[in-house]
């Protein structure tokens, strides 16, 4: 009887597991091969005067790279809104280390991220040459100097995304928005357009995509390689405007947004 209620509890094998590698993995190589050449010419002087559609060429090759490493994982990109165009805060909550492809993947923008992910292989390669603006966690120093350079790039008409909860989170909820960054809309007078970034099916967040319990950038980029598909949803909220209210008015304000987009309150 405890033998069986024993195998009842364990997980289900996944037996597809094997056919997704075989052909995800031949597909994620050639894309991380196409990288480099393709990187060199996107971020020279050339890439950034030719244009595709009326888009700068780096920006639309960024979003195409990023967009097709999201696919190459199995999932399904789906945006609900539109993108505010010019100079713009993004503010999102952070579930994976895709998030980043996932934004950048429907506009292109400066990130605010931790300094380990310009280590992460592959991914961090092509943030930094994105234009990424890295923070080391629990450094005033780094903090100071972050919020010059986005201030500068949003008073550029550039635009820029950050992640207020401060790293990944295990995906049940929107974790407390840490204000002080918030600062660099109010100082460019910038609005801000919360992101919702969802991984599952139906709307709901699958809580296998972000990190398990002690798991490595390699081990959760294996494990989600070999994963089913799902969606991968972006809602780009209703934005608004810096007038007057504090930091943590503001912070809460997007939190709430988010939050109730995702179902979480």
């Amino acid at each position: 009887m405890n033998a069986a209620l024993d195998n009842t509890a364990m997980p289900r094998r996944d037996l597809m597991r094997p056919l997704r590698y075989f052909v995800r993995v031949p597909l994620l190589l050639l894309h991380i091969v196409i990288a480099p050449p393709l990187a060199i010419f996107v971020f020279s002087p050339l890439g950034a005067k030719l244009r595709v559609r009326g888009e700068r060429f780096d920006h639309w090759a960024t979003r195409w790279w990023s967009g097709a490493l999201i696919r190459r994982f199995g999932f399904r990109i789906r945006r609900i809104g539109e993108p505010l165009p010019g100079a713009t805060l993004f503010v999102a909550n952070h579930v994976s280390w895709m998030d980043i492809e996932l934004m950048h993947s429907q506009r292109m923008m400066s990130f605010v991220a931790k300094s380990e992910i310009a280590r992460w292989p592959f991914v961090g390669w092509l943030a930094t040459r994105a234009g990424t603006i890295y923070h080391q966690r629990g450094s005033t120093h780094s903090l100071a100097s972050v919020t010059e350079n986005v201030v500068a790039h949003l008073k550029s008409s550039g635009s820029a995304g950050i992640f207020p909860e401060g790293g990944t989170g295990p995906g049940d909820k929107v974790r407390t928005f840490h204000a002080r960054i918030f600062q660099v809309a109010v100082d460019a007078q910038a609005p801000i357009q919360p992101v919702a970034l969802c991984y599952g099916k139906s709307g709901k967040m699958d809580l296998s995509v972000p990190f398990g319990a002690n798991e490595s950038f390699f081990g959760n980029f294996v494990r989600l390689l070999g994963g089913p598909g799902m969606d991968a949803e972006v809602h780009f909220l209703e934005p608004f405007a810096v007038d007057g209210e504090g930091r943590r008015e503001i912070a809460e304000t997007a939190r709430a947004r988010i939050a109730a987009a995702l179902g979480y309150e």
